[in-house]
């Protein structure tokens, strides 16, 4: 039956209408890189030859052989898929081992050196799913938008005006509710300071127009493919930059080896988030106040790569002479106005020790290992849960401190409604040495003394120092719930910090009484770790007594 050329148009016209449809819905880039692609053009070249087939009414294999134009199709779209398969094989570290242990640069770095000791004001003492409740919880309380919006479940991490902070917009509720507000657009952001746990919702003056809950051609996915048509775009993130403008992070993909091998991050688009702007930079030129461009699945897949392929891959499956991985688990830490990606470094024998650990930057990959061997960081947190195990609560992943000039894994303690409750000190070479506080402050001056009773010479602001004197001035204050002595002695300015947790005699002292403290120097004050010689309350069964505020132990850790 032959088929007139009117229907001939129409049919393309369908067909044309229906690639367009689904480019429109999937968004493939057209990149040969990109799986996209390849399945965007294998259906619609499978779809051209189904419908030939059918208007030449093939029926059996002979029928196939006697036509030219259907062996044609065929024969290209067998070859696309043999491409395909070739290129896979070609592509993966099985014959590629080298190449993909390069794809990072790792350099060898002194911890002492290149970790400060740690500033509380810049270390985030709450988790991604702490934060969320958060968010939550401060979203629950404004009403005007409650019933309208959600919060999205991003949370990025960054540093904003020199605090860690984490960001993440509102979202429509529903289609329906995008149907009835995205006229105005998403009003507001939550910015949730990691440090103080201070969660502010930020409204907009020019509100958020392009995001992930758009429809069409505001989608933010879509908005982009249009604008980059080429470009593979990898896992987006949500920013603001040092005014609190709303930005789409926008990291691009590149493949080094072969079709699809190698994957790593060249370049970056920004997004202005409110007005579609967009400036595209090689990943060397990106601004510095952008901090999340390379995921950290992604900068760990590559060091994994780094640390397992580096005598072959069939070392990595068989011998593993040398290999090392790391730990399952990371966490953030701000470090030279950036945000790295923190996780340990292990061999591949599974077993629970940490040969050192990696730094990871966001923005500009640079990786950096630190040699030092300690307990691996799940074994740290069971040792911090095994303190407070009447009470139930869980660990989070640890952030590495130098404290007193010892890396230190610090960990906030939660209940089971998500709460941050306690904080914990492990310390990672002598990992037996473990302090639990209600506060920061308690958890480190504990940590400090079990540290010094335990013979470890201290360096830094840590390191205690001895002033003796009369008292001449004595105040009482509440600090986060407990007592506090700020005292002044004859002939100095200083102020010193005295908590009555710590030393219940201190309320036995007056102005006019000679004193001899052990402090700490802190920022504008001294915070005392031993009163007369008398060092802070230990309670030696804390299990028992159920309470965290400087509990030590010397507990194994593993």
């Amino acid at each position: 039956m032959r088929v007139s050329g009117k229907a001939k148009g129409i049919i393309t016209v369908l067909l044309l209408a229906a690639a367009a449809v689904y480019y429109y819905a999937a968004i493939p880039a057209f990149n040969f890189h990109s799986l996209g692609t390849w399945k965007f053009v294998l259906v619609g070249i499978a779809v051209l030859v189904v419908l030939y087939g059918l208007h030449c009414r093939v029926r059996t294999v002979e029928d196939i052989k006697d036509n030219r134009g259907l062996k044609v199709g065929i024969g290209i779209l067998l070859a696309l898929l043999l491409v395909l398969a070739v290129g896979s094989i070609l592509s993966s570290p099985i014959v590629n081992a080298s190449k993909y242990q390069k794809l990072l640069t790792v350099e060898e770095r002194d911890f002492a050196e290149d970790i400060k000791e740690a500033d509380y004001s810049q270390i985030p003492l709450l988790d991604k799913s702490s934060a969320a409740l958060l968010g939550n919880r401060k979203m629950g309380s404004m009403v005007d938008y409650v019933s309208q919006f959600e919060v999205s479940s991003i949370y990025t991490q960054i540093n904003y005006q020199d605090r860690p902070v984490r960001v993440t917009p509102l979202v429509y509720a529903s289609a329906i509710k995008w149907l009835t507000n995205h006229g105005e657009g998403i009003p507001a952001y939550i910015m949730i300071d990691m440090a103080t746990q201070d969660t502010e919702l930020v409204k907009l003056e020019n509100p958020i127009r392009y995001s992930e809950s758009d429809h069409f051609n505001r989608n933010i996915y879509r908005h982009l493919r249009f604008k980059y048509p080429t470009y593979i775009f990898d896992r987006l993130s949500f920013e603001i930059d040092d005014e609190g403008t709303p930005y789409w992070i926008c990291p691009v993909k590149t493949y080094k080896i072969g079709l699809f091998g190698g994957e790593t991050i060249g370049r970056v688009v920004l997004c202005n988030a409110s007005t579609g702007e967009t400036w595209d930079y090689a990943l060397e030129d990106c601004p510095e106040w952008v901090d999340s461009v390379c995921s950290a699945n992604l900068l760990i897949k590559l060091y994994d790569y780094y640390g397992t392929l580096r005598n072959g891959y069939f070392n990595s499956i068989l011998g593993q002479k040398g290999c090392l991985k790391t730990t399952d688990g990371y966490n953030y830490l701000a470090l030279e106005d950036d945000v790295w990606v923190y996780t340990g470094v292990t061999s591949v024998s599974g077993d629970q020790s940490n040969v050192g650990f990696v730094l990871m930057n966001q923005r500009t990959m640079e990786t950096r290992f630190y040699a030092i061997p300690g307990a691996e960081e799940y074994s740290a947190m069971e040792s911090a849960e095994g303190q407070v195990q009447n009470l139930g609560y869980q660990a989070t992943f640890p952030l590495l401190l130098n404290v007193a000039g010892e890396p230190t894994y610090f960990m906030a303690l939660k209940d089971d409604a998500g709460l941050v409750k306690k904080y914990a000190m492990v310390n990672i070479q002598r990992y037996q040495n473990v302090a639990i506080g209600d506060t920061v402050p308690q958890c480190e001056r504990a940590y400090v003394e079990l540290l010094r009773d335990n013979g470890v010479a201290l360096s830094g602001s840590t390191a205690q120092d001895e002033a003796a004197g009369t008292i001449r001035k004595i105040a009482q204050t509440v600090v986060d719930g407990n007592s506090h002595y700020y005292i002044l002695l004859e002939g100095s300015d200083d102020i010193y910090d005295v908590s009555v947790e710590d030393f219940m005699s201190i309320i036995l002292y007056d102005t006019g009484d000679q004193v001899t403290f052990g402090y700490v120097q802190e920022e504008g004050y001294r915070t005392v770790v031993t009163l007369d010689g008398e060092s802070a309350a230990v309670r030696e069964n804390p299990e028992a007594e159920g309470t965290g505020t400087g509990e030590l132990t010397t507990e194994p850790a593993v």
